[in-house]
């Protein structure tokens, strides 16, 4: 029996470069980071720039 494209490629390994791994590992940090802004803001009253004291 023959795998197929996506089963042969590891989709959660750690590849630098245009490839499909580093794009889903670019769109979980980018996830993640956005997460820490919304919950940055909602526990500190204010901005993330104010909470860091750049404006």
């Amino acid at each position: 029996m023959e795998k197929t494209q996506v089963e042969a490629e590891n989709r959660n390994a750690w590849v630098f470069g245009f490839t499909p791994q580093a794009e889903i590992w670019n769109g979980r940090l980018a996830m993640i980071g956005f997460l820490a802004v919304i919950l940055t803001e909602a526990f500190s009253n204010e901005g993330v720039l104010h909470f860091w004291g750049l404006l």
